[in-house]
């Protein structure tokens, strides 16, 4: 598989990250314009009205501050899943958000559940796995880029504020792990030359030269 072909930038790659995040501030916006509160839309634990929030919650955030900390790794790391992962993103952001959604559900505290800090954290975790599982070296730099800029995001998945649902971090990136895991052999690969490959049959040149060196020991580095 030639990976070089894999990495090409489109304008989706772009809008939809673009689009997803300024949704986020629409909702907000029209939040506070109407005076609404949607934080009841958001997930509630174990509770059959609750499951409605796996899809509504990275939605709603409780407050502009929370809004505009969770739009720059949002958009970047949403864009370098489409880019790098063109073939397999959208699986991955569907499949992932669902579980990382249901798994709040299932484990977390008793209280609405809101915020895209979930999807974040599956973004981030995918990424990072990812890249390390394939072994591919463009993917382990952007591996590498990820922890750089948002390596201290992995405190967040433990209790360390009571404000902030440490479950729903927690689940993104258990989601994000097991992502990486069931896609590893679907989208880009580690890079292979010619002669790495299983079905690699060696060309006159490449006879001759092992013929020379067969026949002279001494040649061979």
């Amino acid at each position: 598989m030639d990976t070089h072909n894999q990495f090409k930038f489109s304008p989706w790659t772009l809008a939809v990250p673009l689009y997803f995040v300024l949704s986020l501030w629409v909702v907000y916006w029209f939040e506070v314009r109407n005076g609404y509160n949607f934080n009841t839309y958001g997930i509630l634990p174990r509770s059959l009205v609750g499951l409605r929030g796996i899809i509504f919650s990275p939605f709603i955030h409780g407050d502009i501050k929370h809004l505009y900390h969770n739009s720059a790794p949002l958009f970047v790391l949403l864009f370098s899943l489409l880019y790098f992962y063109r073939g397999i993103a959208w699986k991955v952001f569907i499949y992932g958000t669902l579980c990382t959604g249901l798994m709040t559900w299932l484990m977390a505290r008793k209280s609405y559940h809101i915020g895209a800090s979930g999807i974040i954290y599956l973004l981030f975790s995918f990424i990072f796995f990812s890249g390390i599982i394939r072994k591919n070296y463009r993917l382990v730099a952007v591996s590498l880029m990820v922890i750089f800029l948002y390596g201290s995001m992995v405190w967040y998945v433990l209790p360390v504020k009571e404000s902030v649902s440490w479950e729903g971090h927690l689940s993104g990136f258990i989601s994000g792990l097991v992502m990486a895991f069931i896609f590893r052999e679907t989208g880009p690969q580690k890079f292979q030359y010619e002669w790495e490959k299983e079905d690699y049959e060696p060309d006159e040149f490449d006879a001759l030269f092992e013929e020379r060196n067969d026949l002279d020991p001494d040649l061979n580095p």
